[in-house]
């Protein structure tokens, strides 16, 4: 029988190329608009494949991933995994893989576009332009914070949280605005004092100093609620808060409260702790700026984030060894080899 290929969602048109060049068979199952299975659709599904390649924002939980333990990977489109229950596919033999690096600088932009739209207030400016209240020179007054020295003449300090590669493609956009850079990370301690350009800060102390708090760490059970009200309460009430790594970093509910009560200025978020779904509360602040998951979301970044997923997709297929593996043990684990035998 003929191995095939399992795509649940709508894939951009050159990762579909890569699986025509390769000449294998490929299933895509979604809805007309490219809506997803449901979730009982997706497990009849994932039984008739041999390789999943899934969304990001797909949740793909333990009983996906043992309703097919004979699967040959788990190609994810995406950088971070969380969305995937690695442990389960590892204990089955299962590799799973992500698409790092493409999305970096894109990422990074898209971090660095909701800091400067949050600090300056930019949504609410232009939904009142819109409104027609705007009637007269002197109506309401936006007043945003200064990204670089502004007239203080006083560099502001950005502290980011996890300087993995978006980190530091971050830190390299603050320079046009001459910020002080402080950063926490735990694993890259080293790296980031050896680094010019950035000071190595623990966590309470980067969230004490920083005037701009920037989120860019994996979801893990350490980094899950990283951010909670004790760690709110210790920014600045100027300060301003952005993620762009994952929901679930964030206390929500906390953060809903101290952006409430007015104890810090703001908060700019791409991802949410329950997403799609918003803690109650949060869209009816006037502090934040708030986006659906959009980090990636150019054409060309998302056009080769599909290449590499289905190039990972095709070498698993294979029994070859993948590109960008998550949990490379895998490969040589003994259920997995005797997968291969057959």
């Amino acid at each position: 029988m003929t191995r095939k290929i399992l795509v649940p969602w709508a894939m951009p048109e050159r990762g579909r190329e890569v699986f025509k060049k390769s000449k294998v068979e490929v299933r895509y199952f979604h809805g007309p608009k490219g809506e997803p299975p449901t979730f009982e659709e997706l497990i009849e599904a994932v039984r008739q494949a041999d390789v999943l390649l899934p969304r990001g924002t797909q949740p793909v939980p333990k009983e996906v991933i043992e309703s097919n333990p004979n699967l040959l990977g788990i190609a994810n489109f995406g950088v971070g995994y969380n969305n995937i229950d690695v442990a389960t596919a590892t204990q089955l033999g299962i590799p799973v893989t992500n698409t790092p690096g493409v999305l970096t600088e894109t990422t990074a932009d898209l971090g660095w576009a909701l800091l400067m739209a949050t600090a300056r207030k930019v949504p609410q400016a232009h939904h009142y332009t819109l409104s027609g209240e705007w009637k007269e020179t002197g109506g309401k007054s936006f007043m945003g914070q200064d990204i670089g020295p502004g007239g203080s003449n006083r560099p502001k300090i950005l502290g980011i949280i996890g300087f993995g590669r978006i980190g530091q493609a971050v830190m390299r956009r603050s320079r046009g605005f001459k910020m002080k850079v402080i950063a926490y990370d735990p694993l890259m301690k080293k790296e980031i004092e050896k680094k010019r350009g950035v000071e190595y800060r623990e966590l309470h102390d980067l969230l004490k100093e920083s005037d701009f708090v920037t989120l860019h760490c994996p979801l893990t059970k350490e980094t899950h609620h990283l951010i909670g009200e004790r760690e709110l309460a210790l920014m600045k009430p100027t300060a301003i808060l952005i993620n762009t790594s994952r929901g679930p970093v964030v206390d929500e509910k906390a953060l809903v409260s101290i952006l409430k009560e007015g104890r810090i200025a703001g908060a700019g978020l791409d991802v949410y702790e329950h997403e799609p779904e918003l803690t109650p509360g949060l869209s009816e602040l006037e502090n934040v700026v708030l986006l659906p998951h959009i980090g990636s979301a150019t054409q060309d970044t998302r056009e080769q984030m599909a290449v590499v997923a289905a190039k990972n997709a095709v070498a698993m297929l294979k029994g070859k060894r993948p590109y960008t593996i998550v949990n490379p043990e895998v490969l040589e684990s003994t259920v997995y080899l005797q997968k291969l035998e057959f």
